[in-house]
């Protein structure tokens, strides 16, 4: 290959699922994503939005997932994303609804619905207090009792991918779409050599030889570098915000405490005052106390001197 192409990148995402010619490795891909949940494997699909070569070389490429319809009737959307961010879960959650809810035409019935399924491959960590790759949501209660089953939305981090040896054809995809950017089609490793692998490799190398396409890639590339660019930025501002607004809460709750500590020290100053207020007061009360006590002690012995007198009088 004369360069090496990145699979998630979205429009080659696009042209390795969603192309007319590579109908089969869409098959491939749902069948190992969804093989436990499927109620037999895919056999054919209708693409419902297939990657168009000129819309893409021209520039107009806007709609990069893949939704297909199965041979069962299924619903699936498969979309590639580079960078998580706030809303991405409710953006996920909504396309899934949106999708699920476009079976129904006015008039029709409940019962023409048919399980749909969303499938996302993140190449950043989107749930970060779990170390699993893989999550599947659906519609079920604290119990895990279902609801209907009626598919479910599929969130694959390949950042926590870390599979060495391939033992299953998810595994084998997930690595493809992980390590992809490296690869040489010239020197493939062992995991990569299956009819299906190969294949992806051959749309590969249609980017990497062809002059005009790779060209576009590259202006593809560039515009998701300098979105995420965009993305950091406002990530790095809004975390700078955040901050600025914990430290001033934490200079207001510093002040607030100091005044609240003021406040206690002007009350324990104010009771000390009552305090020694109160033993002036006890104080001057025991001086009187006292001098009653003193002036009713010489008033007695005044008295008793009268008398004195008035009886030497007597006698004399």
């Amino acid at each position: 290959m004369r360069h090496h192409i990145d699979p998630k990148i979205d429009c080659v995402f696009k042209a390795l699922l969603g192309a007319e010619a590579n109908r089969c490795l869409l098959i491939h891909f749902l069948n190992a994503m969804l093989e436990a949940d499927l109620p037999a494997p895919i056999t054919t699909v209708d693409i419902l939005n297939p990657y168009n070569e000129r819309e893409f070389l021209d520039d107009k490429l806007s709609v990069v997932d893949v939704k297909a319809r199965d041979d069962y009737g299924g619903l699936h959307q498969v979309e590639i994303q580079l960078l998580t961010y706030r809303d991405l879960p409710a953006r996920i959650s909504y396309g899934w609804a949106d999708l699920y809810s476009s079976q129904l035409n006015s008039g029709e019935t409940y019962a023409k619905l048919k399980p749909t399924y969303a499938i996302w491959l993140l190449a950043q960590d989107l749930i970060c207090d779990s170390d699993a790759y893989l999550h599947d949501f659906r519609l079920r209660d604290v119990q895990g009792l279902s609801l209907v089953e009626h598919g479910g939305i599929w969130v694959l981090e390949l950042n926590k991918f870390h599979a060495e040896l391939v033992e299953t054809e998810q595994e084998r995809w997930l690595k493809f779409f992980k390590e992809g950017a490296s690869l040489d089609s010239e020197a493939l490793p062992p995991w990569m050599q299956t009819p299906e692998m190969r294949q992806a490799m051959s749309t590969l190398e249609r980017f990497s030889e062809k002059d005009r396409a790779y060209h576009a890639y590259q202006a593809r590339q560039n515009y998701l570098r300098q979105q995420m660019s965009i993305q950091q930025e406002l990530d790095e501002r809004r975390a700078e915000a955040e901050r600025e607004r914990l430290m001033a809460e934490q200079a207001r709750q510093n002040a607030e405490q100091a005044r609240q500590n003021a406040e206690q020290a002007r009350q324990s100053e104010e009771q000390a005052r009552q305090s020694e207020e109160q033993a002036r007061q006890s104080e001057e009360q025991a001086r009187m106390a006292l001098e009653q006590e003193r002036a009713a002690k010489e008033s007695a012995l005044a008295e008793v001197e009268r008398l004195k007198a008035q009886l030497r009088g007597s006698v004399d």
